[in-house]
């Protein structure tokens, strides 16, 4: 857990490291802003960032966000400071801390920040022996190909193989290939200097030098431009990267783990992905089970998104039915663990009574349209007869997207399609004037 701290929060900020570094964190302080972005520039990442309040942190956070540097940003002040809170909460910031500081709300910040990198719910089955084949190969330096259906965990396995990795104690740096536009994906792997580009206004340092000595992960591989492969390939080979705008070669240490949902194997045969590059990244294969194939775990996994949920919403932790159980366990679950945490934080929005029901529950069906669980069979489909098929892929994916309560990184994962497509889709439904239901919008239209 790397703590970057911008202020000198009027003398509290010993005590507020203090507090980190008894957790566990490495502390980093700077004195500004302007000092913060150029460190986060120059490769020296941080998993959470906490800011004077007094300070700009409005421009902290769109400058973050203009170069796509995402690192959670927490405002901090002394006392009651309701407007400057107020402020920075809507710039961004993810909340407030009043000063001096809460050695249990610290404790919490941390803990909340590191715990999505880490849970892995499983139990005896397929997905206990992916696990054990990644144990063993974490201390080698080998590159890994994790492969597995959008939802099975690939990162989170990723970071079990880093934190059991030689390279523990350094960085471990994700970048979706598949998040960021095919022009930027260059500058955001190798980095640029300044003037190489419009908007290039300072160096950036890419994630192969920030993770330097430590793990880089490459999420959704393929997605990558045949183009950016080339240079990739270099890089792995060479052990050394070229900026955008650079004049030199710059070393690299890297361990390299690279996650895909296709069969790389079929890529290769279309000639959308270079044979040399897959043969680099695959000296190991680590393939995670589909959650259909791991119906033990569906029951924990249940549980433990029930729990999780009626914390974040404040409602009381309700037992499962075992009417709900079994509907679960049989379900298809083509969006794989990420549907069925979905599917649990609504049903602790939905659920009315002491125990988790049926009537809590809504599951998509085969094409992926929300439906009561009852009647979510082919018998209660809507006929399709007579619709185009543009009309009813904008259903479905719309559909979809109120399913993951807005969130698109999910919608596009149980969809198969990749973020891009689905940002591109929901533009073109903005323009005809079709509603595009938000994060807020979709979790109010399911209360």
């Amino acid at each position: 857990m790397r703590l970057l701290i911008v202020g000198a929060l009027q003398g509290h900020i010993s005590e507020a490291a203090k507090i980190a570094m008894e957790h566990g964190a490495k502390v980093v302080q700077v004195d500004s802003t302007i000092a913060a972005l150029s460190m986060l520039r120059g490769g020296e990442g941080a998993d959470l960032v906490m800011v004077d309040v007094n300070l700009d942190v409005k421009g902290l956070i769109d400058n973050l966000t203009s170069e796509r540097i995402s690192v959670p940003v927490i405002a901090c002040g002394i006392g009651n400071e309701t407007e400057a809170a107020v402020a920075a909460v809507k710039a961004g910031a993810k909340e407030y801390v009043p000063l001096p500081p809460d050695p249990e709300m610290i404790a919490a910040i941390l803990e909340a920040a590191t715990e999505e990198s880490s849970a892995i719910i499983y139990g005896p089955g397929p997905m206990q022996k992916a696990l054990a084949l990644a144990d063993q190969i974490a201390p080698s330096g080998a590159s890994v190909l994790i492969v597995g259906e959008s939802g099975t965990g690939k990162e989170l396995v990723a970071r079990a193989i880093h934190k059991k990795s030689k390279r523990s104690e350094q960085k471990f740096v994700s970048v979706n290939c598949a998040a960021i536009p095919e022009n930027l994906l260059e500058s955001e792997l190798f980095g640029h200097e300044k003037g190489a580009f419009t908007g290039a206004i300072a160096r950036r340092i890419g994630k192969f030098e920030e993770a330097s000595g430590g793990t880089l992960l490459l999420d959704e591989i393929s997605e990558m431009d045949p183009r950016l492969q080339a240079k990739l390939l270099r890089a792995i080979q060479e052990r050394e990267i070229d900026r955008v705008g650079g004049s030199q070669p710059v070393k690299i240490d890297i361990r390299l783990l690279a996650t895909t949902n296709c069969d790389l194997t079929e890529e290769v045969r279309a000639g959308r992905f270079r044979e040399d590059l897959y043969f680099r990244l695959n000296v190991v294969t680590l393939s995670l089970p589909p959650l259909r194939d791991r119906p033990e775990d569906i029951k924990l996994l249940a549980k433990h998104f029930g729990a999780k949920y009626a914390e974040v919403n404040a409602q009381p932790e309700r037992p499962i039915s075992s009417e709900v159980l079994a509907m679960l366990a049989s379900h298809y679950w083509r969006g794989n663990v990420r549907e069925l945490e979905n599917t649990m934080h609504r049903a602790v929005l939905l659920a009315k009574g002491d125990t988790i029901t049926p009537d809590a529950i809504l599951l998509s069906n085969e094409l992926g349209t929300i439906g009561d669980a009852e009647t979510g069979s082919a018998e209660g489909s809507p006929n399709m007869v007579g619709r185009t098929v543009a009309d009813v892929e904008r259903d479905l994916i719309l559909n979809t997207l109120q399913h993951c309560l807005g969130n698109r990184t999910h919608a596009a994962n149980i969809l198969g399609i990749s973020i891009r497509t689905l940002r591109n889709k929901l533009k073109l439904y903005g323009d005809q004037g079709v509603p595009v239901p938000g994060p807020r919008e979709a979790e109010r239209a399911v209360v």
